[in-house]
């Protein structure tokens, strides 16, 4: 596949993922939303794929959507848009069922798409000089890119609110403490903390790790019984493949197991 405006790399089953727009601060315009889908297929699809990273190019992880752009389409922006979103949510989908874990780093400002974009990652990480605003409604617009569901089941609606309608900017150190990302570092060790994340997840169980995002995300939906039988089938699932019967066998020889994602 070739992509105009992401890096995409896959070594060591890892998948590293690169917005790569640094001169508009990695604005996302609609070919990069469509790179985004077609990398997350990519993901989604290839089994020697056991974790992802996704950062951004040059000062900043995503500065929002492309304004410019939109401008310039004038009174097709509506359709535009509609396009534009087409892409992008199948993105932020395949990217949410994937069985890989995905880690996004972020390494500068993350603001209205990019906020977006780094939301759909299962755990993140920022750099202290990282600053997060939703910032939509700034620019006359509505959220998207799933932020509108992921970000009140992270916070809580009181804050999601409050930063849809004051376009609020929150340091790293704020975004730590509401619950936005999983851990800050300075920014000369961010490369180094996610990749050393990045190969210890790679080593684990990668279906496992896919049917527990599953369930966290249905267990938010459903009724008690009905998750319990969505739990009991996975564990039997899980229990039926290769890495469920390493994990069992290593555990009871008290041996480090060896998952191969299987």
């Amino acid at each position: 596949m070739e992509y105009q405006h992401i890096l995409f790399a896959v070594q060591d089953g890892i998948a590293r993922i690169t917005l790569n727009r640094p001169e508009v601060y990695n604005a996302m315009n609609i070919r990069m939303a469509q790179d985004l889908m077609h990398a997350a297929i990519a993901c989604d699809e290839d089994p020697s794929i056991r974790c992802v990273v996704l950062t951004g190019a040059g000062k900043a992880f995503g500065a929002g959507g492309d304004l410019a752009s939109f401008a310039k389409a004038g009174d097709s922006v509506p359709a535009l848009m509609k396009e534009m979103t087409v892409y992008f949510h199948a993105a932020v989908s395949r990217f949410a069922r994937m069985n890989a874990p995905m880690i996004v780093a972020v390494n500068g400002v993350a603001a209205g798409a990019g906020f977006s974009t780094m939301l759909m990652g299962d755990i993140a990480i920022a750099a202290e000089s990282a600053r997060f605003t939703l910032a939509y409604t700034r620019a006359g617009l509505t959220p998207d890119g799933g932020s509108t569901y992921y970000l009140g089941r992270a916070i809580g609606l009181r804050r999601a609110v409050e930063l849809a309608l004051t376009n609020r900017s929150l340091t790293a150190r704020e975004a730590l403490d509401w619950g936005i990302v999983n851990k800050v570092v300075p920014d000369a060790d961010l490369a180094a903390e996610t990749d050393a994340l990045a190969r210890a997840l790679a080593a684990g169980p990668t279906r496992a790790f896919g049917g527990a995002k599953r369930l966290l995300a249905q267990g938010l939906e459903e009724s008690l019984e009905t998750q319990m039988e969505h739990e009991a089938r996975g564990i039997a699932d899980a229990a039926r493949g290769a890495d469920g019967q390493e994990g069992i066998a290593a555990f009871l020889a008290k041996r480090a197991p060896s998952f191969t994602g299987r």
